[in-house]
């Protein structure tokens, strides 16, 4: 939650001092960002394996008592 508040902070918000957003002064962005952008970056980023879309499965491999 706070990764999310920190991307919404600096790169959502406009503040009245900047008339910009923090990102946007600092020179690590050119345009506004919209929640809709940062929802589709953190999906964009997310394991396959979290998505239910696994890939192949490997050969078997029988166990060996040793």
């Amino acid at each position: 939650m706070l990764a999310l508040y920190f991307a919404f902070y600096n790169f959502v918000r406009i503040h009245k001092t900047l008339r910009m957003t923090p990102a946007m002064a600092a020179g690590g962005s050119k345009t506004l960002w919209t929640m809709e952008d940062i929802a589709e970056r953190i999906e964009a980023r997310r394991p396959k394996a979290a998505l239910g879309k696994r890939g192949p499965r490997g050969p078997y491999r029988k166990r060996t008592v040793a």
